[in-house]
């Protein structure tokens, strides 16, 4: 039952612009699922969704989305598109967003799992990668410019 009600949750945001465990829970039982909100806050916490910002400025739930091709990593593009700055420091890559996407977007970035990547921070805006030498991070820097694409 777990894996079917996931499976439709994960259905469910990329069909649907849902921004509250509540509209969740009223379209889960719209398709058969009996959920209480506790239930659907763990699943939400299981897939590790995030809300991200719509092209009208609302937020909504979404599956931070890495996947590979070609060698390079790519991103769901409501993440991509919240980037703003990537600048590096010594052996620190900053990389500024729109407000309220830092958190999603580091989901991601800690999710492709970089050998040189020591850790991530996250706050409202903002994220910082830690690397482990000045080089590394030019270099992280220069990927995340062509996977962003942010104005420089």
């Amino acid at each position: 039952m777990k894996n079917a009600r996931q499976k439709k949750i994960i259905e469910l945001i990329k069909a649907y612009d849902i921004d509250t465990q509540e509209t969740l829970i009223e379209r889960l039982r719209e398709e058969g699922f009996s959920v209480t909100q506790t239930t659907v806050s763990r699943d939400i916490n299981q897939l590790k969704l995030v809300k991200a910002v719509t092209a009208s400025g609302a937020y909504k739930y979404i599956v931070p989305d890495v996947r590979h091709e070609g060698g390079k990593s790519v991103m769901n593009s409501a993440l991509t598109e919240a980037v703003l700055k990537v600048e590096a420091a010594q052996n620190i890559v900053v990389v500024k967003t729109l407000s309220g996407m830092a958190n999603a977007l580091a989901v991601c970035v800690d999710s492709i799992n970089h050998d040189d990547i020591v850790g991530s921070v996250a706050g409202d805006d903002t994220i910082i990668i830690v690397t482990r030498d000045t080089d590394t991070a030019k270099r992280l820097e220069d990927s995340l410019h062509e996977a962003f694409k942010p104005a420089k």
